[in-house]
């Protein structure tokens, strides 16, 4: 009998739209797996509106350097679009891979209704 001990729920996302952006929640594993659809969804919305991108990662959980990979990606893409992209509640273990690979130094965080802080704050 084999067991596997690394399987992975899939990621799912879930979007709203806002006056000032979208809210977007991302439920499960970022991974090499889970990436290209939630990038392409993403990329959707980024293309379709204006204003902020809030990023809700309560429920995710990164999996690999994919998943990290496309914060980053995702980052630029929606500064290219003239927008922004907040992560709203990270878990403790993504906020501590962030700071760990520096990449809090580029990434925000939205801790309430009106203040956007560095990951690291």
């Amino acid at each position: 009998m084999t067991l596997n001990a690394h399987a992975h729920r899939p990621g799912a996302v879930y979007i709203t739209s806002a006056p000032d952006g979208h809210d977007i929640y991302i439920d499960g594993r970022l991974d090499v797996h889970t990436v290209p659809d939630i990038r392409d969804a993403i990329h959707a919305v980024i293309d379709q509106g204006t204003g902020d991108l809030r990023l809700h990662l309560r429920e995710a959980e990164i999996g690999d350097a994919t998943g990290l990979g496309v914060l980053v990606h995702l980052h630029r893409r929606a500064t290219r679009a003239d927008r922004r992209l907040l992560l709203v509640d990270p878990s403790d273990r993504t906020s501590r891979l962030l700071r760990g690979c520096r990449l809090d130094r580029i990434l925000a965080r939205r801790v309430s209704a009106s203040t956007v802080v560095p990951l690291t704050a």
